[in-house]
């Protein structure tokens, strides 16, 4: 399964919303956004693989392609991260600037010093963010993200089951309702 072209497709609606949205300045009517049935995103701050404080907003105003999971995940980010690498190369090579997101769902594991080399090796983009529990909590909430212990692997550690969803927001993404799922 190949999930670019309707990321593309997506994506270059966004890019003509943002197009649109700033030749509102300019006099003419931008297209109304179409509201989400449920409440996404919001106001959060986490750290990223560097040891920076991190938004829900990108600093650079990017397109962001937000997963939940973990840089040691054996299973579905294994498929899901490369992917996201790959999506965001392509969509640059576009002009459609996007930044890949990992939420964590094994902080233990998740140190900045853990993903920093992970995710560096799959794209210099790539934004891995953890944080206490407590902030966790508050994001999973806001982004429904489902996570679960499945078991401890003696050798491997931690194996968690968690979605496989992946959001493509606004890079202003800011308050609920604020960020488009596009």
């Amino acid at each position: 399964m190949r999930l670019l072209p309707g990321l593309v497709l997506a994506a270059s609606l966004a890019a003509a919303q943002t197009v649109a949205h700033d030749a509102t300045h300019a006099g003419k009517a931008a297209p109304s956004a179409l509201p989400l049935p449920f409440d996404l995103g919001g106001a959060f701050s986490l750290t990223d693989q560097y040891g920076r404080k991190r938004s829900e907003v990108d600093a650079e105003g990017r397109l962001q392609l937000v997963f939940s999971g973990y840089a040691k995940c054996e299973s579905i980010c294994t498929v899901a991260l490369p992917q996201m690498a790959s999506i965001t190369k392509e969509l640059a090579s576009l002009g459609i600037p996007v930044a890949p997101v990992m939420i964590t769902v094994d902080p233990a594991r998740d140190t900045p010093e853990a993903m920093a080399p992970i995710l560096a090796a799959l794209h210099p983009d790539f934004v891995g963010l953890t944080g206490p529990e407590r902030a966790l909590a508050e994001v999973y909430k806001l982004f429904s993200i489902d996570h679960s212990l499945v078991f401890e692997d003696p050798s491997a550690g931690a194996v968690y089951a968690h979605g496989s969803l992946l959001y493509l927001l606004d890079g202003k993404c800011r308050v609920p309702h604020d960020c488009a799922v596009i």
